[in-house]
């Protein structure tokens, strides 16, 4: 009996000892995640313990910064857009132009409702531009020409950050360094952007349930349609909690030797207690685009034929394809530099949380 017990008791040790070894790591990494961050789920957190300083500059102030810096390196900035443009031609070609004839089409129709006083139409076009964008100007490429297409789209990423990292150190980088010794971190920086696309889950589920709440008519009761909009906002919330610090782990993971879950830990660290104010400097950004799109494409399809019609020696000349082209090699370089940028700004400011 005795014996049996003491094996019984030498069973119990190993299994304590293999899970403790195999747990141990995980319970290090908690505590240290506890230790740096003062916030607790589902506790309230003290204002003390929250209240962290980020000095920044206004919002004009910043995205003038941005413009600044770049303009001041236009040579160096302006042969890294003349690249991707070229690139992007290459690989895609212009668009089907069936594509713009309609947007041109639905523009000018609105144009005239526009200076009647009827901006619905003309928010319609918007909408119509917008979605024309996002799915894609090109809807017959290949699987190959997206695949190049994506992975030029990350070049360019790295290549401003590796020009904005060196300029920004006081050397004095040219374009073709910046293109060859960019491209170390394109795995790592895959890697970051599939755990991104993780992290919109939540919002792409907020989007079925949305769906299937409209077809089931449950959006038309009260109560239930109050339960639908409550679910809906928090798995947004959730989706937007998370990628505001991974945009900065975009970023991070481009430095020599960092690993995606390190740039995602720094990143966390770097933005907790500041998670809403750099949320707010991010849809800034967002805001500034759409705005530059606004103002200068949406004219440029209204009033293409006009143009051609006062230049007839450019008629021959797909300016409203180009446009797009050049305003989204603008929108890489501009939207990347001001992310590295925040950044950096970010960093400068190395408070801990209180």
């Amino acid at each position: 009996m005795a014996k049996k017990k003491i094996k019984h008791n030498k069973i119990i040790r190993f299994i304590t000892t293999w899970w403790s070894k195999l747990t141990s790591p995980m319970t290090r990494r908690v505590k240290k995640l506890l230790a740096r961050r003062p916030h607790r789920s589902f506790r309230l957190t003290r204002r003390r313990d929250y209240k962290r300083s980020l000095k920044l500059p206004g919002y004009w102030s910043f995205t003038n910064y941005v413009r600044a810096t770049l303009w001041k390196n236009w040579r160096l900035f302006g042969g890294l857009i003349v690249v991707y443009i070229v690139a992007t031609v290459v690989i895609s070609g212009f668009g089907a132009q069936e594509t713009y004839a309609n947007l041109s089409d639905v523009l000018k129709q609105s144009g005239g409702d526009l200076f009647k006083g009827n901006f619905g139409a003309v928010g319609q076009a918007s909408l119509l531009l917008m979605s024309s964008l996002t799915t894609g100007l090109s809807p017959d490429l290949t699987q190959a020409q997206s695949v190049l297409g994506g992975l030029a789209l990350f070049f360019a990423w790295l290549a401003t950050i590796w020009l904005l990292r060196n300029t920004l150190a006081g050397h004095n980088p040219r374009l073709r360094d910046g293109l060859y010794n960019s491209g170390s971190p394109v795995l790592a920086t895959v890697l970051v952007g599939f755990i991104i696309t993780l992290q919109l889950l939540p919002a792409a589920i907020a989007i079925i349930i949305l769906s299937a709440a409209q077809a089931s008519g449950l959006l038309e009761v009260g109560v239930s349609a109050m339960l639908v909009w409550t679910s809906l906002v928090l798995l947004c919330l959730l989706s937007i909690y998370w990628i505001a610090s991974s945009f900065i782990a975009l970023v991070i993971v481009t430095l020599p030797g960092m690993y995606p879950m390190q740039a995602l830990r720094t990143a966390g660290d770097l933005v907790v207690g500041r998670r809403l104010r750099v949320l707010f400097r991010l849809l800034w950004l967002v805001f500034i685009v759409v705005l530059a799109w606004a103002l200068i494409v949406i004219p440029m399809i209204l009033f293409d034929d006009w143009i051609k019609q006062i230049l007839p020696v450019i008629s021959w000349l797909p300016l409203v394809p180009l446009t797009i082209i050049i305003m989204g090699s603008v929108t890489t370089v501009f939207a990347t530099s001001y992310i590295y940028l925040l950044y950096r700004r970010i960093v400068d400011d190395d408070a801990a949380p209180a």
